[in-house]
């Protein structure tokens, strides 16, 4: 099903409506780490990191701080991206989800409940903050396989693309059904997500390309969603 689901996918990211909600999320989720910048720039005027090794002072001007903010956000765009992005669609994922049924699902669209801001603001918290757990919970072992060079990557792909399937499962399911239709589902697919959580997460480390990840993983989900067995209403 996760095969057949991704050609459409890919189609479906040349839709205008598609791209345009991929513009917009951009633009937040830069926006985001825009604020993380200057906010961390705000943080290090003054400080003064020699007098952390005992050597002399060197407190940090405008110019010093603004370097290190910039050092740090390109660091959080390459660790906090995914949290960020699948946080932020996630707050776009009605958008999503009803471009691909009303182009490919339109009696199912006619249908489907619209989660609205304050459900999709909702989705989006738990996504990232899911991400973020799962991930400090995995910071041990990820410490403990940095001997082997390519094992934290392997961990970080697994880790983030489990919470991944399950933030774009619930993407979908929130739209249908009932509370136990969707408990059911997101149980019955939960092999089939993990493997689309996966796919995306590795796609995340493809730079440029993984712009794209989070919409590929919300219209992947959306596919899989309805051409499995219905939910019940």
């Amino acid at each position: 099903m996760m095969l057949r689901a991704l050609p459409l996918s890919l189609a479906n990211l040349a839709e205008p409506r598609i791209l345009a909600i991929l513009f917009r999320s951009l633009f937040v989720t830069l926006l985001i780490f825009l604020g993380i910048g200057v906010l961390t720039m705000w943080m290090l005027v003054g400080a003064d990191p020699c007098s952390l090794l005992g050597v002399e002072s060197c407190e940090l001007g405008l110019s010093g701080s603004g370097l290190g903010a910039l050092l740090a956000t390109v660091l959080g765009l390459w660790l906090l991206f995914p949290a960020v992005a699948l946080g932020v669609i996630a707050a776009f994922s009605d958008r999503i989800v009803a471009t691909v049924e009303a182009i490919h699902y339109p009696a199912v669209a006619m249908e489907a409940r619209p989660l609205g801001i304050g459900r999709g603001a909702l989705l989006g918290l738990r996504s990232a903050g899911r991400v973020l757990l799962y991930n400090l919970l995995a910071l041990p072992f990820y410490l403990l396989l940095l001997v082997t060079g390519i094992g934290p990557i392997i961990l970080f792909i697994l880790v983030n693309g489990l919470a991944a399937g399950r933030d774009f499962g619930e993407m979908v399911a929130a739209r249908h059904g009932n509370a136990n239709a969707r408990r059911d589902w997101l149980k019955r697919t939960r092999g089939e997500r993990a493997l689309i959580g996966i796919l995306i997460v590795a796609i995340f480390l493809v730079p440029l390309i993984n712009l794209v990840a989070p919409i590929l993983g919300a219209t992947m989900a959306t596919h899989l969603f309805h051409r499995g067995r219905p939910l019940p209403s």
